[in-house]
């Protein structure tokens, strides 16, 4: 390594498209980290590097006290909930994200869900392969999305893409976030809706795209779900702990709602005897709505370039989470 060279942290596991970006770089140096790593060895790593990115790996206080060198830490995906943001800030550390890199993806993931929860698809390839094709006919029957309103709850970069892929299946589409204003959702074709129980009986999918902070953690408990259809399907491709678990089992088993979809839970992996897991109207993925060949291709280019825009004095400030070490808001 020259000594002109920077060292960069990158996850083992990261797609080899990132990998590449970098190593076009000759002025940098790329060492490989396991995401499940000791913070011991980590801090060792830490001790001359110039920027990191995170996968699963955590990062807080204690990681940025170790790293008197660090210049950026890029999250290989959009969440950030395993990264103390405050302890970069008050070093003047930006956090980059990856923007629109995985957004397709979750997008469609989101979709997926309302359309095997509509289309009853777990239920009908249990029923065929098990010789039990007379029961088809047995209610509930499926549903359309044709007509329906769903409510998308967070109009990012994700509930964007999603509130397009509703209105391709001529579906009433309905939006709530508070931080975006309602001439901008409007403009865009949607109706905007300003308080979210007010929502919440109109709607036949609500399906949640907003981050997991303290005041979305537990958003939809008893009382809210109560205030849902009793035909309507609750979707989360975005954090867990948004959902109250214990709530949602309960308005499962006794038809407060009809299904829900979860890629994401309050516990990663669930413990086997989480009694949602036991249900027939709730369809499970193993937080994997981001993840697919083509994003994770994307992510790792991202992260890269995220990483080199910093090194190289020109932030993309798109993809800044903590815009205020830059002298911006």
């Amino acid at each position: 390594m020259s000594h002109a060279s920077r060292k960069l942290l990158l996850p083992a596991t990261m797609a080899r498209a990132g990998w590449e970006v970098i190593q076009a770089r000759p002025d940098v140096e790329a060492i490989p980290f396991p995401q499940e790593i000791a913070p011991r060895d980590f801090h060792a790593l830490l001790a001359d590097a110039d920027a990191v990115a995170l996968s699963l790996t955590p990062f807080g206080e204690a990681e940025a006290a170790a790293a008197p060198k660090l210049r950026v830490v890029a999250r290989h995906g959009v969440g950030y909930d395993l990264v103390d943001v405050a302890a970069l800030t008050r070093r003047r550390i930006p956090l980059m994200v990856t923007g629109t890199a995985n957004s397709p993806s979750v997008a469609e993931q989101a979709l997926c869900f309302m359309l095997a929860l509509a289309k009853r698809d777990a239920a009908f390839d249990t029923m065929v392969k098990e010789g039990r094709w007379s029961e088809r006919l047995n209610p509930p029957l499926p549903s359309d999305l044709f007509g329906k309103t769903v409510l998308i709850v967070g109009f990012g970069r994700i509930g964007t893409r999603v509130a397009r892929m509703c209105r391709a299946f001529e579906m009433q589409v309905a939006v709530y976030d508070p931080y975006v204003g309602a001439a901008t959702i409007e403009a865009a074709g949607y109706r905007a809706e300003q308080d979210l129980d007010a929502a919440l009986p109109g709607a036949d999918f609500v399906t949640i795209h907003c981050p997991k902070t303290p005041q979305t953690v537990g958003m939809f408990d008893e009382r809210r779900l109560a205030r849902m259809k009793p035909s309507a399907c609750l979707i989360n491709t975005a954090r867990g702990g948004i959902i109250d678990e214990a709530a949602l089992h309960r308005a499962l088993v006794s038809g407060v709602i009809r299904g829900a979809g979860l890629d994401v839970f309050e516990r990663e992996p669930p413990a086997p005897d989480n009694p949602l897991l036991k249900l027939p109207n709730l369809v499970a993925a193993p937080h994997m709505a981001g993840v697919t060949t083509e994003s994770m291709d994307r992510m790792a280019i991202s992260v890269a370039r995220n990483i080199l825009s910093v090194l190289d004095g020109k932030p993309d400030l798109d993809n800044v989470v903590n815009r205020e070490v830059f002298g911006h808001r």
